[in-house]
Parts: C-alpha cells; sequence; structure tokens
C-alpha cells in the first residue's frame, strides 16, 4: 500500500494497520496525482521567478500557517534539498525583511492561505508593484492552491479517522 506512504495521509497519521487503510488504498488514484501535483508545483521545469527553495520554503510557511507540523516537516526536508541558504521564509513570522518583493509574496501567501475572501485586486497590484511580474503571479497562486488543498484533504483524513 505505496498510497499510505504520501505525505499527505502521513500527515494525517494513517498507517498501514489504520482501519481506513483499505479504503484510501482503493482511492489510490487521487493520492498518486496529489503527488504528482506535489512535484509540479515544488519543483517544475520552468520555475520561472520563484525559485524550487522559494517554493519548498512558501509552502512550508502554510503548513505551519495551518499547523500541520508533519506537512511542514516534510516541505522541509524538501527545502533542504534545494539549497536554498536562507530559509527564514518558511517562518511565518518573518516578513520579507528590506526586501519588498519578499514582503509582498509572504503578505500575499499568508493572506490567502489564512483570509482568502478578504483578497482583492489590490492584492494582486500589491505583487506587480513588487515586480513580480502575472506568469509568477499564476506560479505563486498554483502552489498556494496546492499546499492549502493538501492541508485540507489531510484535515479530512484525519477527520474520518477519528470518526472510524
Amino acid at each position: 500500500m505505496e498510497v499510505l506512504t504520501t505525505p499527505t495521509l502521513r500527515a494525517a497519521a494513517i498507517g498501514p494497520s489504520h482501519a481506513l487503510a483499505p479504503i484510501l488504498a482503493a482511492r489510490a488514484d487521487i493520492f498518486e496525482m496529489t503527488r504528482a501535483a506535489e512535484n509540479a508545483v515544488l519543483t517544475p521545469n520552468n520555475p520561472g521567478g520563484l525559485s524550487l527553495g522559494e517554493r519548498a520554503a512558501l509552502a512550508c510557511r502554510m503548513a505551519r500557517l495551518n499547523a500541520e507540523p508533519d506537512l511542514a516537516t516534510h516541505f522541509e526536508e524538501r527545502l533542504a534539498m534545494t539549497g536554498l541558504k536562507d530559509s527564514s521564509i518558511a517562518d511565518p513570522s518573518f516578513d520579507g525583511g528590506p526586501s519588498p518583493r519578499l514582503q509582498a509574496l509572504l503578505s500575499h501567501t499568508d493572506q490567502v492561505t489564512q483570509d482568502p475572501k478578504s483578497l482583492t485586486a489590490t492584492d494582486i497590484d500589491a505583487l506587480k508593484d513588487a515586480d513580480i511580474n502575472e506568469d509568477d503571479i499564476v506560479r505563486l497562486s498554483q502552489l498556494i492552491a496546492f499546499v492549502n488543498y493538501q492541508v485540507r484533504v489531510s484535515h479530512g483524513v484525519r477527520l474520518m479517522a477519528a470518526a472510524s
């Protein structure tokens, strides 16, 4: 049951002996597609203006903002493989320091993760004002959407496990 080794299910504490294991294994396709999507957003062929290290650090940050320590650890491991020298991006208390670009990336990531309903066109303009081009805004949006999806799946599976 290789599906049970996915980060999403590890974060939900589902192992081979868990009562949900056979049910989740029957839906292995979903978890394999999730794994493929993770690889696509974290290590794309063309990372554009979001380095692989920044992507992993942002993913770790979002996992931490969502109180998902196991997913955060998973993304920390991916971050370590990127060689990013400064991993402060992964710390939710870091505001971007003196870099307008980092400030805009982190502010946007945090807002979408914590309060997506509050977003307006002005928030996208703030990214553009920080010289983040539209392609990279799309890349950032894909990363944010994926990590928050992964968090929700982990939460949902955890709730199913608690009810079983």
